[in-house]
């Protein structure tokens, strides 16, 4: 076995490696999703800044930040 075929089997573990652990994020992401929009019930991230969401309410819905995400408090 030859320098180039070592190299390639490593570059194969190291891809089947980075393949698994890509799927265990979006597990994660799925669960950080806690805020829910009250018109349409869309779910964003905890990390949600009030600019992004107050976007949604004035693109989506013609409303305020406040009427679509009641007691909603920016992450500090």
């Amino acid at each position: 076995m030859g320098n180039g075929a070592k190299a390639q089997t490593r570059r194969d573990r190291n891809a089947k490696d980075k393949a698994s652990k890509a799927g265990s994020q979006l597990k994660v992401n799925q669960q950080a999703k806690n805020i829910v929009c009250t018109v349409c019930r869309s779910t964003f991230l905890c990390t949600s800044r009030a600019k992004s969401l107050a976007e949604h309410a004035e693109n989506k819905h013609n409303k305020k930040l406040e009427d679509c995400f009641p007691g909603f408090v920016e992450p500090v």
